[in-house]
């Protein structure tokens, strides 16, 4: 007899799932196998389609900037499956740069996409999850320990790290957990151009306890853990950096 998967009766959304090599999909692809039926989000539907295909999901538009399309998501699920139990934001905006060379607008977006829409996902995927659920959202190693030139993105993460806290405390009470997971320097489709660099890769290994990077593998482990019955846990930033927030960020100048 078949074993039952780990979300078997489980519905989830993820947003950020477009590219293949995206922790999103490699976190759809664990929820699949493990019996989740899933629900894939990115700003355009035709970029996530291919990723829903092989996994027979459904493939939807989703800019969490706008609350409107992630009260729209949250009712997809609804409409098709009749509940929503797990709800997963890995979208990101990258937004890096010196400090004194960094424009209100970069702080605007960085703000507006790690910042302003985690609360927007979390509020309108707490709304629909009238059984209770678990909602991760993806922080950062940069949120963990100091990173030089990246003062939009970093601080930006950081303050939706605070927002899981207090989303946690509040939504206990609607048998909802609110986590958040933060890789490390990982091999994704978005940093795909740093790894292609040996001097980069050098720098960072030299400061990662465990001797290797996470993957986009790790992380999906890390989320489906946070998405199962099993983690009786709420509030919390899961480190999936290998150590490396127990010593620090390189700095521009050891790329070289």
């Amino acid at each position: 007899m078949a074993m039952a998967g780990r979300l078997d009766g489980k519905v989830a959304v993820i947003v950020g799932a477009s590219n293949p090599q995206s922790m999103g999909a490699a976190t759809a692809r664990r929820f699949a196998a493990e019996g989740a039926q899933l629900i894939l989000a990115a700003r355009r539907a035709d970029a996530v389609a291919g990723v829903a295909a092989s996994l027979d999901a459904t493939a939807q538009a989703c800019d969490i900037t706008q609350e409107d399309q992630l009260a729209a998501l949250a009712q997809t699920a609804i409409d098709r499956h009749g509940r929503l139990d797990i709800a997963v934001n890995y979208a990101g905006v990258e937004s890096g740069g010196p400090l004194l060379e960094t424009s209100a607008d970069t702080f605007r977006q960085a703000a507006e996409v790690h910042f302003v829409g985690t609360a927007l996902f979390i509020k309108q995927m707490a709304l629909a999850m009238a059984q209770g659920g678990s909602i991760i959202t993806a922080s950062s190693l940069t949120a963990l320990v100091q990173a030089p030139d990246l003062s939009a993105y970093a601080a930006s993460k950081a303050g939706a790290d605070m927002l899981v806290r207090v989303a946690a405390n509040e939504l206990g009470a609607r048998n909802i957990r609110v986590n958040s997971i933060a890789p490390g320097f990982t091999e994704s489709a978005m940093t795909a151009g740093w790894f292609a660099m040996d001097a980069v890769k050098r720098a960072f290994l030299k400061e990662i306890p465990l001797g290797r990077f996470s993957t986009i593998g790790d992380i999906a482990n890390a989320a489906l853990w946070l998405a199962s019955d099993e983690a009786f846990i709420t509030g919390q930033v899961i480190d999936i950096t290998a150590g490396q927030s127990l010593r620090r960020t390189p700095r521009a100048e050891e790329f070289v």
